[in-house]
């Protein structure tokens, strides 16, 4: 439910502002609401890994009981500064605006720590509702804060604001209830060493990640500076559209998929290709729907503004459910305590798209070529090492958890 709630509330945003402020306006919000989440994308492999850490036995617990409020603390001071001290080599993409959005971009990836660490403890201690609390407050908020700010500013710095707002609101609302509802100090099966360089890996591997998702746009941007904002911006928002039901999806389940894979050690195999076989069959059935239905949908939608070929939407569909599949096969990997085989594929999939972007042919060709190789080639290297571990059954439980 709170993923769908998620979803819906990205959907929400996605149709109102390019609506509001038209395309080329919106070129320049997508490149900041990407670069946000791409640092977003990549800060949820702290709870990723708080997650894992959280869900081991109790009897393998060696870290302090204020252990996660130091680490989330401390990595907050750290993501402000990093984020604020780079703001050279980010800030050409806004032009003018740069200087006022280094701070509701700092601010917004700071809280994200506070965020991502507290539900990272609630996934590896399996208190669901606490998590649907988290994720549902803060599509809420942030979906009723732009629509109400967006009648009295089109001003992309005060967007920016209302988008990372959300943040803290939710952090802020849902600490006291994680707290009073904890039965125990949430405890991790590492020390602060071993806490900080599983965390520096699936940074890493979420950083890829969300340069595949979240941070495209802005990825897109800075290697097509010669295309229009006009063709910039329908290009985003046709990727952003037709491929959010899957990856929203796949990506907010990655810590209870963590969860769920660690839990079936016994049928980990049959589980896993369960569930990629149901990603690529829904893939397949929406892509199909996407190619006959896309075009019209997309004229209701957007009236008056140029509309995507059926053809461009259905393989934008199918290229949604290979990252899907990578979001699946990359949280199986880190259950059996892989950390880099689970980075390595994150890692593959990034350089792959980058690479395809960088070609030097059409900006449509190369933008739907970079969305189909990259993800294949992170699930072939994820493919590859779990067919190392076959068969899984027998030599699952020989595999440090």
């Amino acid at each position: 439910m709170a993923t769908a709630i998620a979803g819906l509330g990205g959907y929400v945003v996605t149709w109102l502002v390019p609506r509001v402020i038209g395309f080329a306006a919106y070129a320049d919000f997508a490149v900041f609401w990407s670069l946000l989440f791409l640092i977003v994308s990549a800060l949820s492999g702290i709870q990723q890994e708080v997650t894992r850490a959280t869900s081991a036995p109790i009897d393998v617990g060696v870290s302090r009981p204020h252990q996660a409020a130091i680490f989330a603390g401390v990595g907050a001071v750290i993501v402000f500064t990093a984020v604020a001290l780079s703001s050279p080599l980010w800030g050409t993409a806004f032009g003018g605006s740069a200087g006022a959005l280094v701070w509701p971009l700092s601010l917004g990836a700071a809280t994200s720590v506070l965020v991502a660490v507290l539900t990272g403890t609630v996934y590896g201690s399996r208190r669901w509702r606490i998590v649907f609390i988290v994720v549902a407050v803060e599509a809420l908020v942030r979906v009723v804060g732009l629509a109400v700010g967006l009648v009295w500013t089109s001003s992309i710095v005060d967007l920016a604001w209302l988008v990372v707002l959300p943040f803290a609101v939710a952090f802020l609302v849902t600490l006291p209830i994680a707290v009073r509802t904890s039965a125990a100090p949430v405890r991790f099966d590492v020390g602060y060493r071993g806490l900080s360089w599983n965390v520096a890996r699936t940074i890493a591997a979420a950083a890829s990640m969300g340069l595949l998702v979240s941070g495209f746009p802005f990825v897109l941007a800075a290697t097509s500076r010669g295309v229009s904002d006009d063709e910039l911006g329908l290009l985003v928002l046709v990727a952003t559209l037709v491929r959010a039901p899957l990856i929203v999806t796949a990506m907010a389940l990655q810590s209870y998929l963590i969860v769920f894979f660690r839990d079936r050690r016994a049928t980990f195999g049959r589980s896993l290709l369960r569930v990629v076989a149901l990603v690529i069959a829904t893939s397949i059935v929406l892509g199909a729907a996407g190619w006959l239905l896309g075009p019209a949908v997309f004229a209701l939608l957007f009236p008056d503004e140029p509309v995507p070929s059926g053809s461009l939407v259905g393989v934008l569909v199918l290229s949604s459910g290979l990252v899907a599949a990578l979001c699946v096969t990359a949280p199986a990997v880190l259950s059996l305590s892989k950390h880099a085989a689970y980075t390595a594929g994150w890692l593959v999939a990034a350089f792959s798209t980058i690479g395809c972007l960088l070609l030097p042919i059409g900006f449509l060709d190369r933008t739907v070529l970079a969305l189909l190789v990259g993800p294949l080639a992170g699930l072939l290297v994820h493919g590859c090492y779990l067919a190392t571990i076959h068969p899984v059954r027998s030599s699952v439980s020989k595999i440090p958890g």
